[in-house]
C-alpha cells in the first residue's frame, strides 16, 4: 500500500497547486552530490491488463541502478498516478538512497480511473525543481532525471499545462540542477503516440519514446532503458550539461 505516514529521516515538501511529495532529510545525506531520480508509473484503470509487468518493470529498474556505479549518490523517488488519488499521484516513496529502498517490497499496482498526465510531470519534474533548491542552497551539487511510463493521454488533471511547462522551464534553466533529462514513455500506446509526441513538446520533455506493446519482453526494455539512463544521467554530474548518451529509443 502507498505510505501512510512520513517515515523517519524523511521531511515532508509541499508544492504549488496543494501537491506535496517527501524527501531525505539533507543533514542525514552522506554525499556532496546527488542526481535525483523519479519514476512515475500509470495507474490508471486501462493499464489493468498488463500490471503485473508493469511491477516487474518497476522493480528491475529500480533495483538494477544498485549496480551503478554511482548507486551512492542516487536519490530515488517512486510514484503511481490515477485521477483516484488527490492531486492526481500516490508517492510510493520520496527521494531517499537506494541503500534505503527495497524494490522488492512495491505495491502491485491497483488500476482504476482516469489519466492526470500532466498532474504526473508536474509532480515528478516540480518535487525536483524543490528538492533540487534545497540540496543547491545547502551546497550539493544536483541533476535530475525523470521518467513518466504511461499507456494514455492527459485527461483528468489537477495541475494545467501552463503548470507543467513552467516547472519543465525551470528544472532546464541550470539555476536549480545542473541539469535535467525528462523522459515520457508510452506503452500500448499505438492510437494515442501522436497525442503523447505533441504533450511532451508542448510541456518541454526532453524526448517522447513510443516504447511499443505491453509485452513482458517491452516491458523488460523499459527496465533496462531506466537503469542505463540513471547510470549515464549520473555520471554526467559535475560537466556543467545532461547526459548526451541516452538513447532515443528503447
Amino acid at each position: 500500500m502507498p505510505r501512510i505516514t512520513t517515515p523517519d529521516g524523511m521531511k515532508d515538501h509541499k508544492l504549488g497547486g496543494n501537491f506535496t511529495f517527501t524527501a531525505k532529510r539533507i543533514e542525514h545525506l552522506g554525499a556532496t552530490e546527488y542526481t535525483l531520480v523519479t519514476v512515475a508509473v500509470d495507474e490508471s484503470g486501462s493499464v489493468s491488463g498488463f500490471m503485473d509487468q508493469l511491477l516487474a518493470m518497476l522493480k528491475e529498474a529500480v533495483g538494477s541502478c544498485k549496480a551503478s556505479p554511482r548507486s551512492d549518490n542516487l536519490l530515488v523517488r517512486v510514484l503511481y498516478f490515477s485521477d483516484r488519488y488527490r492531486g492526481g499521484v500516490t508517492e510510493i516513496h520520496g527521494f531517499k538512497p537506494l541503500a534505503e529502498i527495497d524494490p522488492a517490497q512495491y505495491p502491485m499496482p491497483n488500476p482504476g480511473g482516469w489519466t492526470p498526465l500532466c498532474d504526473a510531470v508536474y509532480s515528478a519534474v516540480g518535487a525536483m525543481n524543490k528538492y533540487g533548491k534545497e540540496l543547491y542552497d545547502r551546497d550539493y551539487l544536483a541533476n535530475g532525471i525523470a521518467f513518466v511510463i504511461t499507456d494514455g493521454g492527459e485527461n483528468a488533471s489537477v495541475a494545467t499545462m501552463p503548470m507543467v511547462k513552467a516547472e519543465l522551464a525551470k528544472s532546464v534553466t541550470g539555476e536549480i540542477l545542473e541539469s535535467m533529462v525528462s523522459i515520457l514513455i508510452g506503452v500500448n500506446t499505438a492510437s494515442c503516440k501522436d497525442h503523447l509526441d505533441r504533450f511532451s513538446k508542448e510541456a518541454g520533455m526532453t524526448q517522447f519514446i513510443d516504447a511499443g506493446d505491453a509485452s513482458a519482453k517491452t516491458l523488460a526494455k523499459i527496465a533496462k532503458f531506466v537503469s542505463r539512463s540513471v547510470s549515464s544521467q549520473s555520471q554526467s554530474l559535475g560537466t556543467g550539461g545532461p547526459s548526451k548518451q541516452i538513447a532515443a529509443t528503447i
